[in-house]
């Protein structure tokens, strides 16, 4: 997990994966109960508790204010969203 730019925005990039099945790992996050804003084959993005944008490369974009908060979903993510 990186911070990006701001203190409300971290970057979280999968080691040894070049890309995802979007419509899997989204739905898998979705399950979770994030709301789905955008679906589209470039990205989707979630909301509640955090904003995030999912991307094909496996990346995701997390703005929150909320540390922990970043370092749960960073953790869901490369344990087990990106493995659906």
């Amino acid at each position: 997990m990186k911070l990006c730019g701001t203190q409300a925005s971290y970057q979280i990039v999968p080691e040894g994966i070049d890309s995802i099945d979007l419509e899997a790992v989204g739905s898998a996050i979705e399950a979770e109960g994030y709301e789905v804003g955008v679906r589209s084959r470039l990205c989707w993005t979630f909301t509640e508790p955090c904003i995030m944008t999912l991307f094909p490369s496996g990346k995701l974009m997390v703005r929150t204010e909320d540390k922990e908060l970043a370092t749960t979903v960073a953790e869901r993510h490369v344990e087990v969203w990106i493995h659906a």
